[in-house]
């Protein structure tokens, strides 16, 4: 099958198809904690066929997916029963589970139809629809009155944290993660930062980023942290990585509109970020807005986002 490797949509020819790439393995390969090694970083796209099955009738598309984004390109006008076929022999499936991998008919229909010098009217492509990020209700100002709960000040030093521990830390502060601490839940108090790219907290007294940092590794992540306090972002210069108590103190028990366990206040192009925690006897945590949850992994393929923070005395 390796001759066959490109497609041409309108003036974009799209190469190579990766034959081996399908929903499930493209969830492993490209979110929260890693995959295929070969998956380096954020501009590295994947390209591969798959069978949408969400709408009324199945549909054969062409998907782009890299770490920050999965798009569908084009929609294959390939013969209804082929592709009927192929959700057939799925045999019973979740309702989460609705998007399949192609089977070998449709392959070789693909490579006799469509792919390198093929039938180009059999592709169509699909419009992309840039749409601004919903940021929530305006947040009201931070100023003093207004607050009577207790300020909850938070552990926010580096630390090195073992498995065992984090049910007992996310325990402790009430915490939401959907497998340590299911119950839990942070009420925070938010309100404007100051800055349009900043919010505050004062249930905790931190100022975080309202979005955060692209995705890399930890080494390079800590010299993007240094040269953002150079630029006094937001007028700060001691920006850092939140603690794990932190990161998870923000954490939601439900989904927002944009599909993460977060605020609308926050921005959802930052779905799992690095934490200053190390983990024992290696690796770094993480906490990730999508699954609701945190976890480990290393801090080099593909790494991670950030989302910075500062202790901020709101009350003085």
């Amino acid at each position: 099958m390796g001759m066959f490797h490109k497609v041409t949509i309108g003036e974009r020819i799209i190469t190579p198809i990766d034959w081996e790439m399908n929903p499930d393995l493209s969830f492993g390969t490209f979110e929260s904690w890693g995959g295929r090694e070969r998956v380096r970083n954020n501009k590295e796209c994947v390209y591969y066929f798959f069978v949408d099955n969400w709408g009324d009738e199945p549909k054969l598309c062409l998907m782009e997916r890299a770490v920050k984004h999965a798009k569908i390109l084009a929609v294959i006008d390939a013969p209804a029963d082929i592709v009927k076929k192929c959700v057939e022999n799925q045999g019973t499936s979740s309702r989460f589970e609705k998007s399949y991998a192609i089977d070998e008919q449709i392959r070789n229909w693909l490579i006799d139809h469509v792919l390198d010098d093929g039938d180009a009217s059999l592709i169509i492509p699909v419009e992309e629809k840039h749409v601004a990020e919903d940021m929530g209700p305006e947040l009201p100002f931070h100023a003093a009155s207004g607050y009577i709960e207790e300020v909850t000040l938070l552990p926010a030093e580096p630390a090195i944290i073992n498995d065992d521990q984090v049910q007992e830390i996310v325990k402790k502060w009430g915490l939401f993660d959907e497998e340590f601490n299911p119950g839990g839940h942070f009420k925070n108090d938010f309100v404007q930062g100051g800055h349009p790219s900043t919010v505050l907290d004062r249930r905790t007294s931190l100022l975080w980023q309202r979005g955060g940092l692209d995705i890399c590794s930890m080494r390079t992540m800590q010299k993007k942290i240094e040269e953002l306090n150079r630029d006094s972002f937001a007028g700060y210069h001691d920006w850092r990585l939140p603690t794990l108590q932190e990161a998870l103190s923000i954490m939601e028990p439900v989904k927002n509109s944009k599909g993460v366990h977060l605020h609308p206040c926050f921005s959802s192009e930052q779905p799992f970020i690095f934490v200053a925690a190390q983990r024992k006897p290696g690796g770094y945590w993480f906490v990730d807005f999508k699954q609701g949850r945190s976890f480990w992994s290393s801090g080099t393929i593909p790494g991670g986002f950030g989302r910075l923070v500062r202790s901020y005395d709101w009350t003085a």
